[in-house]
């Protein structure tokens, strides 16, 4: 069901704020040729770009520019749109912005153009998410991931899969229907082999939408560990510029500091925190609480001790308390004057990595290791960008086709299953999803998009 409102004449600034050679206010609605000739005094070709004055209502021209008009259904949001292109100012803007609710529109809600291209069925919910994440990519790897979304990539191999799923449940059911047949459901049927083949290509999928929600969202890495071991060194090494105050002094560090870099189009948000030690000093003892907040929420976490010293009782108390869950790794830094080669080793499950911050020997092993754990595959040309929703769509759709080929001595359960997963990826494409979710969705998108 439409949300109210749903089929009014929408308007907004299409634009970025501020200043520019041009801005564009975007209109959509149901038959807006009057709309035009009210605020032209022209009416235009569909789909042909036209000067034209931009009229107030005493016939006074606003602005000039380009006016392009797209007739229903053969537009953005399956419905008329108009597009006026005048000049970027926001004075400008806003006056043109202003005569279209003179002229009958509301002001667009966030996402509003979007939802109502999902609603009109010109582009699926995956599709839309897309848009979004296209506008929003931080790098060009996540851009390109974006794209393939947008242009339906993602969206057909869900559906390539809920088809798979649709037949598979088909073949099942017919079983069902003629128990009194001499045959064995399954050493007489693919049921078995089309069952495996679908848990292959799912987890091909969610390989592909794990690399794409890392590309999305990035990996909050956190340098934790005794004062004076070289967190905040690595964490400039790591940035490539002097963010830390380094001294020889232990407690310099009291606050968390924060730094954003690429490693292969993956953004990964480094937070250098205040050496984890028992003080009587109020303001440090505060960054340290803040410290073990910052652990917290960590994706990995990136344990710094001295390889002078090696991995003392205290680190081993540090380490005591990270939390449970988390990644961690130990990084054995200040390896130059330890007189110790950089390299990679791991004791009792747990990777350590040898490096100096100060010379960056070894440091391309740290990012090569920060990769690994994020799940890379080291080119990501055919990730998706996927969002939280996705992966547990992916994750669940995963949970009930092991139940379901676990449980096929009983078909009428492992077919229940298979209706499960393929409910639970079409929830990726729209299918089947709540209108209050859908406001959440589309309530994050920019205004006039």
């Amino acid at each position: 069901m439409k949300p109210a409102g749903a089929t009014d004449t929408i308007a907004a600034i299409a634009t970025p704020p501020g200043r520019g050679g041009i801005g564009i206010v975007r209109v959509s609605g149901q038959d807006l040729l009057p709309f035009v000739q009210a605020l032209t005094g022209k009416q235009p070709a569909p789909r042909r770009a036209a000067i034209a004055d931009f009229l107030a209502a005493d016939g006074a021209p606003l602005d000039r520019g380009l006016i392009l008009y797209f007739s229903a259904p053969h537009s953005f949001t399956g419905e008329d749109v108009l597009e006026l292109h005048g000049h970027g100012g926001p004075v400008v803007m806003h006056a043109l912005l202003a005569r279209c609710v003179e002229l009958g529109a509301r002001l667009a809600e966030p996402g509003e153009f979007s939802r109502r291209a999902f609603e009109n069925d010109k582009i699926d919910l995956a599709q839309a998410e897309g848009i979004a994440d296209l506008i929003e990519a931080a790098t060009a790897q996540a851009a390109r991931a974006a794209l393939r979304s947008l242009t339906g990539e993602f969206s057909r191999a869900v559906h390539a899969l809920t088809d798979a799923l649709a037949e598979l449940r088909s073949l099942i059911e017919a079983t069902l229907d003629f128990p009194d047949e001499e045959i064995d459901p399954l050493a007489d049927t693919d049921i078995i082999p089309r069952l495996a083949q679908l848990r292959v290509d799912l987890a091909t999928l969610r390989a592909r939408a794990r690399e794409g929600s890392v590309l999305r969202s990035g990996m909050t890495v956190v340098l934790a560990g005794l004062p004076n071991v070289g967190k905040s060194s690595l964490l400039n090494r790591l940035a490539g510029e002097e963010r830390a105050i380094v001294t020889e002094i232990a407690g310099t560090t009291r606050d968390a500091v924060r730094e954003t870099i690429q490693v292969e189009g993956i953004p990964l948000h480094i937070i250098d925190t205040a050496g984890l030690r028992e003080t009587e000093d109020v303001v440090e003892k505060l960054g340290i609480e803040r410290s073990w907040r910052e652990i917290g929420q960590a994706d990995v976490i990136l344990q710094i001790v001295d390889a002078r010293a090696g991995v003392t009782p205290a680190d081993r108390a540090v380490a005591a308390r990270l939390p449970a869950g988390i990644e961690r790794l130990v990084v054995e830094n200040k390896a130059d004057l330890a007189q110790r080669e950089s390299g990679r080793h791991e004791l009792h499950g747990t990777v350590h990595l040898t490096l100096s911050a100060k010379s960056g020997a070894g440091v391309k092993l740290l990012h090569d290791e920060l990769l690994r754990v994020a799940g890379w595959r080291g080119h990501g040309e055919d990730a998706l960008l996927a969002r939280a929703r996705h992966l547990e769509a992916l994750v669940d759709a995963d949970a009930r086709l092991s139940a379901a080929a676990a449980q096929l001595d009983q078909l009428e359960l492992a077919a229940e299953e298979l209706r499960l997963a393929q409910e639970a990826l079409s929830g990726i494409t729209g299918e089947f999803t709540a209108d209050d979710l859908l406001g959440m969705i589309f309530g994050k998108f920019c205004i006039g998009k």
